[in-house]
């Protein structure tokens, strides 16, 4: 009874393999190796990666341990994360520096993966986002407009934006929310109509969705929808999953949990001393380092100009459409969904 138990476990774990194989992979050549690191998972890390793989990620599983090491009866070329990353989820994957462990897996916060086993769950990894090579700009200019650098009304430091719900000056934070335990707030917007009241974040980690199986966090679906236009929920019902923002030694992290990219920009992601404003696209089951906090520290306290509430410790994030020099919507505040996280400034 429990061998087939067993056998049927591995049947639908070889159904939920990706059909794509890499450029040098004839059909089932990751099977041998596969099946020698099945043979190695305990049932119950057979249960979870089954979990895992048939869920696709829609919710956070646990960790599956196997022993570091080679598997029993055959010479392990690729390391375990790596197999299962490329069998389930990216066929062209082929070094482990490409792989980032979320936030959620054990194995990334030193535990069990520093000793005798590893994690190889493949929905606790993403791809690492790297800057593409740009497509001419948009615009005739040689430089695109720089952070916040958005046309301003004449008499007046920022455009006055609507706003649905909440309070309207609440869209920056004071060295108190310090104190508060919030490391960050996050505000949805709609074109240039904030939705909702701002979201304060305490954990070290939140989802951000319109559709999440399981889970919790910042749930867009549940606000305000009155006199949403077409374009808006056109977008809206491409966020799904949406993403995760986590807070990890150092800066700000976005996992791309949904099936379409998302855009992203901050004071810290273009090079130092950059002409233009950096827009960093980041595609399904991808992470990017969103903020620097240490990059950050030498331009705390600068105002800069800009339209409507921005703050140098901030980043904005789009779901699926882009902007900047290299599209046709030169403004966030051209996008119809989009995202402010407004961070706490370290003590």
């Amino acid at each position: 009874m429990f061998r087939s138990r067993r056998a049927g476990l591995l049947r639908r774990l070889w159904r939920q393999r990706c059909t794509a194989t890499g450029p040098e992979d004839g059909p089932g050549a990751l099977k041998p190796a596969a099946h020698a690191l099945f043979k190695k998972l305990k049932d119950e890390e057979l249960e979870l990666l089954v979990q895992a793989v048939e869920s696709r990620g829609a919710w956070e599983s646990g960790c599956v341990w196997v022993p570091r090491g080679d598997p029993r009866g055959a010479k392990q070329v690729l390391p375990p994360q790596v197999l299962l990353c490329r069998l389930y989820r990216w066929p062209d994957l082929r070094q482990p520096h490409e792989l980032k462990h979320l936030c959620y897996c054990a194995g990334g916060r030193g535990g069990c993966g520093d000793a005798a086993a590893l994690c190889c769950n493949p929905h606790h990894f993403s791809r690492l986002a790297a800057p593409e090579t740009p497509p001419p700009p948009y615009s005739k200019a040689s430089c695109g407009p720089s952070w916040l650098d958005e046309p301003q009304h004449p008499g007046t430091p920022f455009l006055d934006f609507s706003y649905n719900g909440g309070d309207r000056h609440d869209t920056s934070l004071s060295q108190s929310t310090v104190k508060d335990g919030y490391w960050c707030k996050l505000a949805y917007w709609e074109y240039r109509t904030r939705v909702g009241r701002l979201f304060a974040v305490h954990e070290t980690s939140v989802n951000v969705f319109c559709e999440l199986p399981r889970g919790n966090g910042f749930c867009l679906g549940q606000l305000p929808a009155a006199h949403r236009s077409r374009a808006v929920r056109r977008v809206r019902g491409k966020i799904g999953r949406g993403l995760l923002l986590s807070r990890e030694p150092g800066g700000v992290w976005a996992y791309n949990r949904s099936e379409h990219p998302i855009f992203v920009s901050s004071p810290t992601l273009g090079p130092p001393g950059a002409c233009g404003l950096t827009v960093l696209k980041v595609l399904p089951g991808y992470s990017a380092k969103v903020f620097d906090y240490e990059w950050a520290g030498g331009a705390g306290g600068q105002r800069l100009p800009g339209e409507g509430p921005c703050d140098p410790h901030s980043v904005r994030i789009s779901f699926a459409k882009g902007w900047g020099p290299c599209y046709s919507r030169q403004f966030i505040t051209s996008c119809p969904c989009w995202l402010e996280v407004l961070l706490n400034r370290p003590c």
